[in-house]
């Protein structure tokens, strides 16, 4: 018996056409306008670089890239157009019309917040992981800022307290006005005349100088001091009953001169606290001075006090005026060495000064200013002159301890350029599927900024801590040294520019890494 034919499927035309194309179709091939490179395991692809001689130039190779990308954006955007006008034809349609351009806006803003917190969170975790992953060398960057911040801290600090102590020592002298006599002749080629009695008496006059509160006339001089067989040189000052009171001088020990010592010219002393120490000896009990007797000269006094030190003055032997002209320097026609001048307030003393000279101008025949004969200097120029260097000391203090906050930023700078080549691979791969240039850019500029934030968070916690504690122990260890006196502002300023110092450290290395091409990238060994 035969076999059964075998059922054959009928061809339709269908079948036919594939057969006929799958048939028709090449083998693939080379590219013939690309040359071909060795690739891994030894196989050969299209270059897509510079490769032997006849490849293509590289400038080519990436105008034509620059161009495909340019095409896939259009068709992307022609893509994402037609979609939004499909929407818009559906709820047309369905009688739900789309939001207006305005709503849409007022829809993104209320979004946005959302988006960039969700970025920023992104950003600071991988800046986490990647510091984390090399703790010892991102705790060696911190170092430099740490240092710059704390150490701007504290010397400024420091340089408050002494500007605070400086301004409390002097501050009651700043409406103090000295007036002295020219020694020599003058510029007009005239006798200078001295200062007198007469002189004291016109400026006490309120009608002549109103803003004058109080005058003080005083003699001056070098003299010699004897106790027993030791002898010393000291300073000579013939003063008033209001003398103290002007230099804002204290008492450390018995008494000042008394307004009837003064009128009788009894031969009584104050000493400053040097003369005490050089002919008592240093650590001399104060109340066995008070009471003594010393030879000035060659009268003989008796010490009814001693002067609070002021770190100046202190060499120094005071007796009454009267006496110092009838027992040390002469009466010399009622001749004055020195007139201490107090204003009414520190806003007058101008004012008071201008008529100390006017008054003095009229009595000493003066008519052009190179020919007085006397010089009126008031303290309130010192105390500017001396509040200015102090300023320029703390602004040079401060600027020294700014060059390890531009050394720790030349550190960050250099290690964020190790991590952008370390992670060069990484950065391909990330762009390869699809990471945008801004979180690239956004991601090392987050590890730069967190490096020095952190370390200006150190260094203002130890820059705090370090002065409040100076602020506490200083007076009882140092009491003549400035005391700190921390303020708000060198704390923020400090912090801040440790911030600044992360965005421009870090923003080469990042504008770096942001800026490789992904196939560059991936081929770094």
């Amino acid at each position: 018996m035969p076999p059964a034919p075998v059922p054959t499927a009928r061809a339709t035309p269908a079948t036919k056409s594939a057969r006929t194309a799958a048939t028709a179709r090449p083998a693939p091939r080379a590219r013939a306008d690309l040359p071909l490179a060795a690739g891994p395991a030894g196989t050969t692809g299209p270059a897509l670089a510079e490769g032997p001689a006849g490849a293509e130039p590289r400038d080519s190779l990436d105008a034509r890239r620059d161009s495909l990308d340019e095409r896939l954006e259009r068709k992307a955007r022609r893509r994402a157009e037609a979609a939004a006008g499909r929407r818009e034809a559906a709820a047309v349609l369905s009688g739900r019309p789309m939001p207006s351009r305005s709503e849409r806006a007022v829809e993104l803003v209320a979004v946005a917040p959302a988006v960039f917190l969700g970025q920023f969170r992104e950003a600071l975790r991988a800046a986490l992981h990647s510091l984390s992953n090399n703790r010892l060398r991102s705790l060696l960057t911190t170092v430099g800022i740490v240092v710059g911040v704390a150490a701007v801290i504290v010397l400024v600090a420091l340089g408050n307290g002494m500007k605070a102590q400086f301004n409390d020592q002097f501050s009651k002298l700043a409406n103090q006005i000295t007036v002295t006599p020219v020694s020599g002749g003058v510029a007009s080629g005239g006798v200078a005349r001295r200062l007198t009695d007469q002189d004291v008496t016109a400026l006490q006059d309120p009608r002549q100088a109103p803003d004058v509160a109080s005058v003080s006339p005083s003699m001056t001089g070098s003299v010699t001091l004897t106790v027993g067989q030791v002898q010393e040189r000291a300073g000579l000052v013939g003063a008033t009953e209001n003398y103290l009171e002007l230099l804002d001088r204290k008492i450390a020990a018995g008494s000042w001169l008394t307004s009837a010592q003064i009128a009788g010219n009894e031969r009584r002393a104050v000493l400053g606290q040097q003369a005490v120490a050089l002919l008592w000896g240093p650590g001399a009990d104060l109340g066995e001075v008070v009471g003594s007797t010393i030879r000035v000269s060659r009268s003989s006094f008796k010490v009814v006090g001693v002067l609070d030190s002021d770190g100046q003055d202190d060499n120094v032997v005071i007796v009454p005026f009267g006496t110092s002209r009838a027992y040390l320097v002469g009466n010399n026609a009622g001749e004055v060495d020195q007139i201490i001048v107090k204003s009414t307030s520190v806003d007058t003393v101008d004012r008071a000064a201008g008529e100390v000279t006017d008054v003095l101008d009229g009595r000493h025949y003066i008519k052009a200013a190179a020919d007085r004969d006397f010089n009126v200097r008031s303290f309130t120029q010192l105390l500017n002159k001396s509040t200015q260097f102090i300023n320029f000391l703390t602004m040079f203090i401060v600027a020294v301890a700014a060059i390890s906050l531009l050394v720790g930023g030349i550190g960050v700078a250099n290690i964020m350029l190790v991590s952008v080549t370390e992670r060069t691979r990484e950065i391909g791969i990330r762009k390869a599927v699809g990471a945008p240039r801004r979180a690239i850019l956004r991601q090392f500029l987050s590890e730069a900024v967190m490096l020095t934030g952190l370390g200006g968070v150190i260094g203002v916690v130890i820059g705090v801590s370090v002065a409040l504690a100076g602020g506490t122990m200083i007076p009882k260890w140092i009491p003549e040294f400035p005391t700190p006196v921390l303020t708000v502002a060198p704390v923020l300023v400090a912090f801040g520019v440790s911030l600044a110092i992360g965005v421009l450290a870090g923003g080469y290395p990042a504008n770096r890494a942001a800026r490789m091409r992904p196939i560059e990238a991936l081929r770094f060994e």
